[in-house]
């Protein structure tokens, strides 16, 4: 495999080459894949990096639902565009329906759960409630499930209620401050528009998609994205007629012939990305991602000397050049600061290098305030971090 070619091609597809800059950021998140959002500020550095979009511009596509953040795939939350809400609910249906199930293992009938759902829209008849506004309408129609509840995560069963509410598009999350790095929420009711697909034609409309923002991939890479059993992916792969570009790796047909003529760059193009941007979280095979003398870098910090290679996710957030991931940064909050290192010593002086360091960490800090990865991250439990990346700096 020619591994440089498919890591700029991937960080291609993914609009980190300048190709996003004009894009809308629903056209962003549709073009190059929706942004996984866990209460951490993926969502605003996934559009930074190919926009230079503000919060504030953000914020506002969020408020007037130019994106939104749903439950997707798997039923994991992502802020995806205006256009794919029908297909992003569809693909995430699954999971809510297990926590009903879980549920129903703890006594708790559908007909109970149905009938919170009912109540639910009731409650939300005369406008937004957050989740304690809820049950202090909702009384005794929510059930606390006790110890055995806790030990399967389901404390109540409001939040069955809610997922599959959700799910269905008949309410949706408002962030209580109209920011996405927060958890703090109320519930709206919502008539969410359907994709007009079947189940099978979802399933392959949502592998294009998948394909078409990778650029190439494998089968467990769409299975892993997706969560497809193998026979579904292999079936909705097959409807697109995608082609093997490399060893393992599939492409749509267009995007096939498109890598055939693609020609890395090159001089270096430096991104400060969030650790689950979509160049990393959609195929989750950090390994790709590095240099052949990288992979077998230990990880700073980490006392059992486990290499990068070994990592199935980043120990904090990535600098990418034309796809490689080159080096790792957080911010400090009590400076201001990005704290950075590159694994090439000699680039942490490239001028290109410099700026997007200083660039982001304007942003950050003018318009962020923090950079968490996600929604229980601080800048106390973020301390070992940034003391492991200045012992390499």
């Amino acid at each position: 495999m020619n591994t440089d070619k498919m890591r700029a091609w991937w960080w291609h597809r993914q609009g980190l080459d300048a190709t996003a800059a004009g894009w809308s950021l629903g056209a962003v998140l549709s073009g190059t894949g929706w942004a996984r959002s866990v209460g951490g500020v993926n969502p605003y550095l996934t559009l930074f990096a190919r926009t230079g979009a503000s919060r504030v511009d953000v914020d506002a596509a969020v408020a007037d639902l130019a994106v939104h953040e749903l439950p997707a795939a798997r039923g994991c939350t992502y802020v995806v565009p205006a256009t794919d809400f029908g297909l992003a609910l569809q693909a995430g249906k699954g999971a809510p329906e297990a926590e009903a199930a879980k549920a129903g293992k703890l006594g708790v009938l559908r007909d109970e759960i149905d009938k919170l759902c009912a109540a639910v829209l009731d409650a939300l008849a005369d406008g937004p409630l957050d989740p304690s506004g809820l049950k202090d309408v909702l009384g005794d129609a929510v059930r606390n499930l006790g110890d055995q509840g806790r030990k399967k995560g389901l404390t109540t069963t409001l939040p069955v209620a809610l997922g599959l509410l959700q799910s269905a598009g008949e309410v949706r999350r408002v962030p209580l401050d109209g920011r996405l790095d927060r958890q703090r929420f109320s519930y709206v009711r919502w008539n969410a528009p359907h994709s007009g697909l079947d189940d099978e034609e979802a399933r392959v409309e949502l592998a294009r998609r998948y394909l078409s923002w990778t650029g190439a991939a494998s089968l467990a890479h769409l299975r892993w994205f997706t969560a497809l059993s193998a026979r579904d992916a292999k079936a909705s792969v097959a409807e697109l007629d995608a082609v093997e570009v490399e060893p393992g790796l599939l492409a749509l047909p267009e995007d096939a012939k498109a890598y055939t003529e693609f020609r890395m760059p090159d001089r270096p193009r430096y991104a400060l990305l969030a650790g689950i941007d979509a160049l990393v979280l959609l195929r989750r095979d950090l390994p790709s991602l590095l240099s052949s003398r990288d992979v077998a870098r230990p990880v700073p910090g980490e006392p059992s000397g486990k290499t990068l290679g070994e990592l199935t996710d980043l120990p904090d957030f990535p600098i990418v050049d034309r796809g490689r991931v080159a080096g790792l940064w957080q911010y400090d909050v009590d400076t201001e600061r990005i704290v950075w290192w590159v694994f090439d010593g000699a680039a942490a002086k490239d001028p290109g290098l410099l700026s997007e360091v200083e660039k982001t960490e304007a942003y950050v800090r003018d318009e962020l305030g923090d950079a968490r990865s996600y929604s229980l991250d601080s800048p106390k439990s973020r301390a070992p971090r940034l003391a492991a990346l200045r012992a390499q700096a």
